[in-house]
């Protein structure tokens, strides 16, 4: 098996029964390639589904939901320990119905890119299929605060595709509802961190591997239609927690050594560069924590009691879970990837803002010049 593309199914027979007959035929057209299924102790019919469904489909069940982090880890470090270690490791959403011919383009791009650490295909809504849909649209990028937005998604608007966004492109992060990721890449960075249980882990991901000098595309000649929500409902109180504590805990990964790599290159000795980023990500955070505190005021006075203490508990909880680089840890990064690593696509300013005060306007009117290049 040289692509292992892996759905992690929880509860979605539904989808299972719709999608993943044409998720198998296209995937045996493309050689090396193989479907498996790693189920996270789904209670419905998931299982009998795949037993009379697919039974020549492998499928990897576990005894307890380890949420979308712990299960993709627990399927690749089953995959990778077997005769068939693969080469790529294609994570892939239940909900997402494939198209013809969309992942052969993935794995020539890996093929000819040995610097690519991940990459995704264009992605489209399942309900408006020429429009793009929210959770990676056609490649991602954040704000200086960490609010993550997209090639065709800012905020909640979405672009219909009309081929604006048809070059491959360098990008800050790409969709985990069908991320494909070089398995030596995934292997190095410890895959997800499982803190983050479930949402903007692939962001995450992303990140670190341009600190430690991989790259992350878009290669829209693929493209994959995605419900979204189905497993947790946009509104859900319980995604609005993840969504918050997840995002501090991505800043706290990566935004110190991301600003002492900028130091470094500006021409700062270790020692100073180092101090640099843990002071400039200190702010960041800080002033994200009061945006955040904005956003729960709001819900306060919304009436929405059940998202306000979403937020007050994502609050408490990255208080008690964060985990941030030591001076001495930045020190060595830097002697050990000052050199190589770079990170491309955060943007200057607040999104937030420019969304409200732009209206309208669409990724394409952003200035080049207005994103981060490290």
């Amino acid at each position: 098996m040289r692509t292992a593309v892996v759905i992690l199914n929880w509860n979605t027979e539904g989808f299972l029964k719709e999608f993943l007959p044409g998720l198998q035929r296209s995937v045996s057209k493309v050689s090396g390639a193989e479907v498996v299924v790693a189920d996270n102790a789904s209670t419905d019919g998931s299982i009998e589904v795949m037993r009379s469904m697919f039974p020549d489909i492998k499928t990897l069940r576990f005894e307890r939901n380890l949420g979308f982090t712990g299960g993709y880890n627990e399927a690749f470090r089953i995959l990778d320990n077997t005769s068939a270690r693969p080469e790529y490791f294609l994570l892939i959403n239940s909900d997402i119905e494939v198209t013809d011919g969309w992942l052969q383009p993935l794995v020539d791009w890996m093929d000819a890119h040995p610097e690519c650490g991940a990459c995704a295909p264009k992605l489209h809504s399942w309900q408006e299929k020429e429009k793009f849909e929210y959770a990676g649209a056609a490649g991602g990028y954040i704000d200086l605060f960490g609010y993550p937005f997209c090639r065709g998604r800012i905020m909640k608007r979405l672009e219909t595709d009309y081929g604006q966004y048809d070059a491959p492109a360098d990008v800050f992060w790409a969709t985990g509802a069908c991320l494909m990721v070089r398995s030596e890449a995934y292997r190095r960075m410890g895959g997800l961190d499982s803190r983050f249980f479930a949402h903007m882990e692939e962001i995450d991901l992303c990140w670190r591997m341009q600190l430690e000098g991989w790259k992350i595309n878009v290669v829209p000649s693929s493209v994959v239609y995605h419900v979204g929500g189905g497993t947790l409902p946009a509104e859900s109180p319980f995604k609005l927690f993840l969504n918050y504590r997840n995002n501090l805990l991505m800043l706290s990964n990566n935004l110190a050594k991301t600003y002492a790599l900028e130091g470094y290159r500006k021409g700062m000795e270790i020692k100073k560069a180092a101090g640099y980023g843990e002071r400039k990500a200190a702010r960041r955070i800080f002033i994200r924590k009061c945006l955040d505190g904005m956003s729960a005021a709001v819900y306060l006075l919304s009436l929405r009691t059940d998202c306000f203490m979403s937020v007050f508990k994502a609050h408490k909880e990255y208080g008690q879970m964060k985990r941030q680089s030591s001076r001495t840890e930045i020190e060595e990064y830097l002697r050990r990837s000052g050199e190589t690593a770079g990170v491309c696509g955060i943007y200057r300013k607040w999104i937030v803002l420019y969304s409200m005060l732009k209206g309208g306007k669409v990724f394409g009117s952003i200035r080049e010049k207005d994103f981060y290049k490290i």
